[in-house]
């Protein structure tokens, strides 16, 4: 009987053991695919919520556009966590993040990004910024320095768009958003649609804009038009070699600028969010050929 009663603790000893070596196991082989959230704190002290998935250098970081959050980059960080370390934020005052300022300048926005990439201790990055993430994206550059293996501009820098140069035109564009925020950020961004666009995916993306505080919206654009005023041109030189653009063709005529420029036929400003497929193609070239140009 003794005999008999070792051996049955034995076997269940032994199938302790395996089950939980097979559920180390387990926990190894998913862990890439698991999402870290934190909070950081940028250079004023505001908090940086921002997540991370993935492994592997060099790691990409998804900076959102003009009162959005890192939910626009959905598709992306699903499709690039499989094979990328992948990092997303929310930029302050936006999303997630808090804020303890009072001017949202691009330069600040560079901060955020700048501490979040410091937080996780990235040494080589491809930082992806739409829309005013382009600016934000350079101006993490700077602060990162030998860091930034390449940057992404997505429908940003080298598109038909004029933004307005002085700052009587900026004041007069960005009126109507201190008047009717709501009104004046729903015409414009549904100006940014071609007209097969889905109307749901339209309505889901207009709704995100409307809801911004106001004051966040406001300041932003400011800074967003002045920056293109005083820094772009030196900016946009100064990191021509690592600088690569994904941008939107609407017509599908549109040819690019020049020979870093990507163009996504048939789809309006936001490329990443109405023809995932086709961006994140694009991308994927672009990483490739970032790393043939570093290796």
């Amino acid at each position: 009987m003794k005999t008999d009663y070792s051996c049955k603790l034995l076997t269940i000893g032994l199938a302790a053991f395996m089950f939980i070596g097979l559920a180390g196991c387990a926990t190894t082989t998913s862990a890439p695919d698991e999402e870290i959230t934190a909070t950081v704190a940028s250079a004023d002290g505001s908090p940086i919520v921002y997540g991370v998935r993935g492994q592997g250098e060099p790691v990409i970081v998804f900076v959102h556009c003009w009162t959005c959050d890192h939910t626009f980059w959905d598709k992306q960080i699903n499709y690039f966590s499989k094979h990328h370390r992948v990092v997303w934020l929310d930029l302050a005052g936006h999303g997630e993040s808090g804020s303890r300022r009072q001017h949202y300048t691009m330069q600040a926005f560079g901060q955020d990004v700048a501490a979040v990439v410091n937080k996780v201790g990235a040494q080589k990055v491809i930082l992806v910024g739409h829309s005013m993430g382009g600016p934000v994206v350079v101006e993490a550059a700077e602060l990162l320095g030998d860091r930034v293996a390449g940057i992404v501009g997505v429908d940003t820098f080298y598109t038909p768009f004029e933004y307005p140069s002085d700052q009587e035109k900026i004041t007069a564009f960005v009126k109507p958003f201190e008047t009717d925020f709501r009104g004046a950020s729903e015409q414009m961004v549904r100006s940014m649609f071609t007209p097969q666009a889905d109307p749901a995916a339209v309505e889901a993306i207009v709704a995100k804009f409307s809801a911004t505080d106001p004051s966040v919206g406001v300041s932003a654009m400011y800074d967003l038009f002045s920056w293109n005023a005083q820094h772009a041109a030196v900016d946009l030189a100064y990191f021509s070699k690592i600088l690569y653009n994904i941008n939107a063709a609407p017509t599908g005529k549109e040819l690019p600028a020049n020979g870093h420029v990507s163009m996504v036929k048939n789809v309006g400003h936001f490329i990443p969010q109405m023809k995932p497929e086709a961006f994140n193609q694009a991308l994927e070239n672009i990483i490739k050929t970032l790393g043939k140009t570093t290796d």
